[in-house]
């Protein structure tokens, strides 16, 4: 806010200088001109004999009557003075007033930057509108297998994890040597899977990556997931060690992966968990859409940040609400990606409903409510059983917030998605 009234002030100045630097030149030109001189010398001239009395009169007249308008110089200065003070008043008020009826001063308020729930449907569905032009396309097109990845990545950026590893799994089968799409195939399974655990099939699809590419950063975080989430700590703390070189030393990712060695060393010692390296918002890019290494048992950390959140129904839409409907009680990052940093799934007939969000309902190590310093927490009634938002789902947003809040958040669903 401060910033932009500083701008704001030196624009102001400069269009300022623009108009009124000519016209105090202007009034500078139109001072009377001092005639001292030239009489004097007329005297001079007159005294030696050079021009007679008749023609000094002449010629003194004459300059009498050139010095007439400068009568009126005083009345013209002060009418540029009063032109000028005008210009530095009105100018700046008028700027403002502009801006007040035709700008957006709303926009400074912090408490304006979540997009308005129509924005954010209106996203959903243009998104969802791509992803069934998408799954139409690979129906006439079954063996695009670049296709079917790009589908089952949009649908875990919407957070349908079943329709993603089924997406993936088509991509998989049409592409059985792109390690890539292996490798996001095995996290969609374990996304997928109640307990979110990389075992089975998709440890086996990590591992043959890992056959062909010994460096492959995506696979060894994965495989270290996996060993740490089975206990296996020195095999997790092993295949982080081989990570952590091929990483920028002073990346997020780099860091991320230090922050679970430093915490699988300290499992496998006995020792509590030391205080994760400090680390900007950004989520690693090797942890994307990754399970957590925490497994479905452990808890978060107690001094980690934990939101109780309150849900309430407005009594204006009791009317529309569907008891079987899915109820999503969820924190994202203000500023981040819109996947969910702590999400809670209920049944709507639970409402009202008080649910508590932390750091053990994250479903990567770098999304998680402590990494971020303000979200946004909402509720939202789906009857599709869809995280996106959908027209004719129930919903509310809170304004944003600090993750460190011990105070209870008051949310009341009052809105429908258009």
């Amino acid at each position: 806010m401060t910033t932009f009234l500083v701008f704001a002030a030196l624009m102001i100045a400069a269009a300022l200088a623009f108009v009124l630097v000519p016209l105090l030149r202007h009034a500078r030109n139109t001072a009377p001109v001092d005639d001292t001189r030239r009489l004097r010398a007329l005297d001079e001239a007159l005294a030696s004999g050079v021009i007679d009395a008749d023609e000094y009169a002449a010629k003194r007249a004459a300059l009498a009557s050139k010095a007439a308008p400068a009568e009126a110089t005083a009345p013209r200065s002060r009418a540029t003075f009063t032109a000028l003070l005008a210009v530095a008043l009105v100018l700046p008020a008028s700027a403002l007033l502009l801006y007040r009826l035709v700008g957006a001063p709303e926009a400074l308020d912090p408490a304006n930057l979540a997009p308005p729930p129509e924005a954010q449907a209106h996203s959903a569905a243009d998104m969802e509108k791509a992803i069934d032009g998408l799954a139409a396309k690979l129906k006439q097109q079954p063996d695009d297998a670049q296709g079917w990845a790009l589908l089952g990545r949009a649908y875990a950026a919407t957070n349908r994890v079943d329709e993603a590893r089924d997406a993936l799994k088509q991509a998989h089968d049409h592409a059985p040597d792109d390690a890539d799409v292996a490798v996001e195939y095995a996290q969609a399974l374990a996304l997928a899977a109640p307990d979110h655990k990389l075992q089975g099939e998709s440890r086996s699809l990590l591992e043959a990556v890992i056959a062909k590419d010994a460096k492959n950063q995506r696979a060894l975080w994965l495989l270290g997931i996996s060993d740490y989430q089975n206990g296996d700590y020195a095999d997790a703390i092993a295949r982080w060690k081989v990570l952590l070189p091929l990483l920028q030393p002073d990346s997020d990712v780099a860091r991320s992966v230090r922050n679970e060695i430093a915490d699988a060393e300290a499992r496998r010692d006995g020792r509590e968990p030391p205080q994760p390296e400090a680390a900007p918002a950004e989520a690693a890019q090797v942890a994307a859409d990754a399970p957590s290494t925490e497994t479905s048992e452990s808890a978060a950390p107690a001094n980690a940040p934990k939101l109780t959140v309150t849900v309430a129904l407005d009594p204006k839409l009791k009317a529309q609400l569907d008891p079987d409907a899915t109820l999503f009680v969820f924190a994202r990052a203000v500023s981040g990606p819109p996947m969910p940093l702590a999400i809670q799934r209920l049944k709507a007939s639970q409402l009202p409903a008080t649910v508590t969000l932390d750091d053990s309902m994250s479903m990567m190590p770098a999304m998680k409510l402590s990494k971020f310093p303000q979200v946004v927490v909402g509720a939202r009634v789906s009857k599709s059983g869809n995280a996106m938002p959908q027209s004719g789902d129930l919903q509310t947003l809170s304004s944003p917030l600090e993750s460190s809040r011990s105070e209870p958040v008051a949310l009341t669903i009052d809105q429908i998605v258009p």
